[in-house]
């Protein structure tokens, strides 16, 4: 589905050129859960953004179901099937949560289609469906408006940069369950961007970076016993929130 090949990218800085990412290789199949982790600020949620067209790589080259996407916009990235959800999701003032499930959907729904999609990420449809996306609404509730906009929408690809923040009072198996749920429904691809040991613990391939490389790829049977293992070089897992 998704290939990879050979991404890096750059930024220009005070002190000059600095690499973010270094020659990236990796294969998203069809149908497949995969987790990319690693220390901050390692550059993960830089490669989430590459993949979205959010931004470009400095050199190499992105395939999407055999075309390559490399120089498309997040728009046309978009239409061509991937979604994308924020680490930091965005308000928009002026726009309802019906108008903006309606946009992801792609026609006008009407209030009990609308209800499905946030009673699915654990909201309580109609005290949310007409409310506006400004700062009454916090960030976890943000979030899962966010996810169930990606769930309207049914893309092949679907790229969630940090999904459990802010989601304290939701049953967290509830937000795996919508991410297998989606990734069925379109026999299509969930990546995510997280250090929580449950997500990682239900991918099929977990993705380490740190310091701009691919530091480690596999099954989580060969990836995560290394992961919860490692010493003070690793201190982000340690103390990992269990909901």
């Amino acid at each position: 589905m998704l290939e990879l090949q050979n991404i890096s990218f750059d930024v220009n800085g005070d002190s000059g050129k600095k690499e973010i990412l270094h020659d990236i290789n990796l294969t998203i199949e069809d149908a497949s859960f995969v987790v990319i982790t690693g220390p901050n600020g390692g550059g993960k949620s830089t490669l989430a953004k590459l993949i979205a067209g959010i931004e470009k790589p400095t050199s190499g080259k992105i395939i999407f179901d055999g075309e390559d996407i490399t120089e498309l916009n997040a728009t046309e990235r978009a239409q061509a099937g991937i979604g994308f959800a924020f680490q930091q999701p965005v308000r928009f003032k002026g726009l309802t949560v019906h108008d903006l499930l309606s946009l992801a959907a792609g026609r006008d729904l009407n209030t009990d289609e609308a209800c499905v999609y946030l009673s699915e990420v654990g909201l309580c449809a109609r005290d949310y469906v007409t409310r506006e996306l400004n700062a009454s609404l916090s960030g976890g509730e943000l979030k899962r408006i966010e996810i169930a906009m990606l769930i309207a929408r049914g893309t092949m690809l679907s790229v969630f940069d940090e999904p459990e923040a802010g989601i304290d009072l939701w049953s967290f198996q509830n937000l795996i369950r919508v991410f297998t749920a989606m990734r069925d429904a379109t026999n299509g691809a969930v990546v995510i961007i997280s250090h929580q040991e449950r997500i990682l613990e239900i991918a099929n391939k977990i993705v380490v970076i740190a310091g701009g490389h691919v530091t480690g790829i596999g099954s989580k049977e060969e990836i995560l016993p290394g992961l919860l293992g490692q010493s003070d070089a690793c201190a982000f897992y340690r103390g990992v929130v269990s909901l």
